[in-house]
């Protein structure tokens, strides 16, 4: 278990520093540059004073070596649009609201998920499962901003449940909790009902009817963690994917989250901002992956930790 937890923790490492790497020559190579508006018509002594301020004037290489050292001692290093602020500050300004509506949001695919996906194995190939399986591939294939748009539409201005946006009340977490939740709880849907199909078709789940046991303990005690495991596999990506796919949602309803946050860094060619945002996102998708491998082996007995995989 320790060889397998050691492993993947290098393995986790390793993939952070590719996909920031890779990101950090990316954003460097694309056009334009951060001071493009500010230093329009200054004189040149302006422009590489501005640049050694960041160390824009030094070769790309000595840029990545002074930015991956402050990496990985923590420092992100200043923002290039927001005066006086690190990227540090910022994301811990914003990043608790990414994490409360992807919270809310995951709350959301989880229990509609399973609950739709438990339902519809139970009622196999009855108008039911037809029913709830066209409604998840209909979630599937429709966005977020679709989804948020008609959920403004009906809920805000028709129904008039929920406000328009902000982020004041929990009445503003529920409508854009639960646009952003619909597309993963479809997915979940599917994962569950398929789980449950092949744990209800086991021999030990017939020995279970032969016992005499009910449904309903049949279902809980022992069809449905095994049922879970696919569900699981797939809640490590999705939970980051909720966070990075939130700033859409954040966009829609005025939401003060990281994802706005990115957008703007990325549009403004804020560079640090952008680069550190890449490193929490891509260090949240190896976490949650790695739980997963670990919550695996909880699950699934038949499952056995083996390092290097």
């Amino acid at each position: 278990m320790i060889r397998f937890v050691f492993g993947r923790l290098i393995s986790v490492i390793l993939t952070i520093w590719f996909v920031a790497t890779l990101s950090f020559f990316l954003i460097r190579l694309a056009p334009g540059n951060p001071f493009a508006n500010e230093l329009r018509g200054a004189t040149p002594e302006v422009t590489e004073a501005k640049k050694r301020e960041y160390h824009l004037d030094l070769p790309l290489r000595e840029q990545y070596w002074i930015w991956l050292r402050g990496v990985v001692t923590g420092d992100l290093g200043p923002s290039m649009k927001y005066r006086g602020k690190t990227v540090n500050e910022i994301i811990r300004q914003t990043f608790p609201t990414s994490i409360a509506l992807g919270s809310v949001a995951m709350v959301f695919a989880v229990v509609l998920g399973m609950m739709t996906g438990v339902i519809a194995a139970l009622k196999k190939n009855t108008p039911i499962d037809y029913g709830l399986m066209a409604v998840a591939v209909f979630g599937i294939s429709l966005p977020s901003f679709i989804l948020a748009t008609l959920g403004i539409v009906v809920l805000v201005f028709w129904a008039r449940l929920f406000p328009l946006a902000g982020w004041e009340t929990y009445s503003n977490v529920l409508l854009p909790g639960l646009a952003l939740s619909l597309p993963f709880a479809a997915k979940i849907s599917r994962l569950t009902r398929v789980g449950m199909i092949e744990i209800l078709g086991e021999d030990f789940i017939r020995t279970a009817h032969a016992k005499g046991l009910s449904e309903r303990q049949i279902v809980i005690k022992h069809a449905l963690r095994g049922a879970m495991l696919p569900v699981v596999s797939y809640l490590g990506p999705a939970f980051a994917l909720i966070l990075t796919g939130s700033l859409v949602i954040e966009k829609i309803f005025f939401i003060p989250g990281l994802g706005t946050i990115f957008v703007q860094a990325a549009t403004n060619r804020d560079y640090n901002v952008v680069l550190g945002t890449v490193v929490v996102f891509s260090s949240l998708l190896c976490f949650f992956n790695f739980v997963v491998d670990l919550s695996y082996t909880f699950l699934d007995p038949r499952v056995k930790p083996v390092s290097g995989r």
